[in-house]
């Protein structure tokens, strides 16, 4: 891959990985990108986003909303991940309007080593809500911590 890199057929060499091999990946000092997947609800990986940064690479986040409330209901992951959400009583600090989605997409973007993520859109009002929340921007400080203490509360916690 860097012979194909030194010879300026790609630019960037990216990899997307999850724990265990995430940290592998990173001490190779060869990947310029990781897509990880980081959502408030599924929070494993979250100081490995800033790790990446600390490595000098960049990061593209995958599953910010943890697939969507009631995706999938047969989804039994993505089901434990919602549950998560209601156990923190997260819909306390939406704000006045907001999907539990949103929330979520709004918490994933809150990251301050993030670089960009992937949000994933099922039909044209779906992908106006996410335009709009991504204009909206991150959460405040207070509500963000908030969320991560009543998220780490319940063991929605980073690995």
């Amino acid at each position: 891959m860097l012979d194909i890199k030194k010879e300026g057929k790609v630019r960037f060499i990216g990899s997307s990985s999850t724990l265990p091999f995430l940290a592998d990946h990173m001490n190779m000092g060869i990947f310029d990108a990781f897509q990880i997947p980081y959502s408030g609800l599924n929070r494993k990986h979250e100081k490995w986003i800033s790790n990446a940064l600390k490595s000098g690479a960049g990061t593209i986040i995958r599953g910010g909303v943890s697939r969507g409330e009631n995706e999938n209901p047969t989804n039994q992951e993505n089901k434990g991940e919602w549950e998560n959400y209601r156990k923190a009583n997260l819909d306390e600090l939406l704000d006045e309007g907001e999907s539990p989605t949103a929330f979520i997409l709004r918490f994933a973007l809150s990251h301050p080593h993030l670089n960009t993520t992937i949000v994933g859109t099922k039909n044209p009002e779906h992908f106006k809500e996410n335009i709009n929340t991504a204009n909206k921007g991150k959460l405040s400080e207070d509500i963000y911590e908030e969320a991560k203490k009543r998220l780490s509360a319940i063991g929605a916690v980073p690995a």
